[in-house]
């Protein structure tokens, strides 16, 4: 049986108001996901990307959102469009020879020149202006999965629980992981200035 279309005005009244709900309640968090579009996929121009499919994916299934942390539930849907957008450019570049520039470690896409400003938003604004670019370049140098943790946790100030919801892993995992991850940018980050403590 065929259900019963609604009214056009009712339908209108409810997609502005699906409209308004999302502007006041996703919208504010479009930075904080083009950053972390950029630190998953080191690429500008890709985060873009990315963060316009989430966008699409957040708006389109906004009726599904029942509460809880909005910067969490969208970092999962970026999260995701970065995924798929990591496989599209693993498949295409099977078929295209790279530049000689595009040079980057096995399993990563190439980083780009092209990356989130520091004023970008507030918790880059308060990472100091001269150290800033060490600190972008060693978390760039991270494997992909500790990039990610690290951005959430100490760039998004996410707690393990929002983390552990938006990689879909248990709350140890996301400890461990962290633990790791903070190592690894530790001795990355002596390795630049030896003479210099961690961050």
């Amino acid at each position: 049986m065929a259900r019963p279309e609604q009214p056009p005005a009712v339908c209108s009244r409810a997609s502005a108001e699906t409209a308004r709900r999302f502007h006041e309640t996703i919208v504010p968090y479009l930075d904080a996901a083009y950053n972390f579009a950029c630190f998953l996929s080191r690429d500008g121009e890709a985060a873009e990307d990315i963060v316009q499919e989430a966008f699409l994916r957040a708006y389109r299934h906004f009726d599904g959102y029942r509460g809880g942390d909005p910067r969490a539930w969208l970092f999962s849907i970026v999260r995701n469009c970065y995924r798929a957008w990591w496989h599209d450019y693993r498949r295409k570049a099977h078929f295209e020879q790279p530049l000689p520039e595009d040079t980057a470690g096995e399993g990563d896409p190439p980083a780009s020149r092209d990356i989130a400003s520091d004023e970008d938003t507030p918790e880059m604004a308060m990472i100091h202006k001269s150290d800033a670019e060490r600190v972008r370049a060693v978390i760039h140098g991270l494997p992909a999965a500790m990039r990610e943790i690290l951005v959430l946790r100490e760039l998004e100030d996410l707690s393990y629980r929002q983390i552990a919801d938006i990689i879909d892993a248990p709350i140890g995992t996301v400890m461990s992981r962290l633990a790791r991850a903070r190592d690894e940018f530790g001795k990355a980050w002596r390795l630049i200035d030896p003479n210099e403590a961690t961050p």
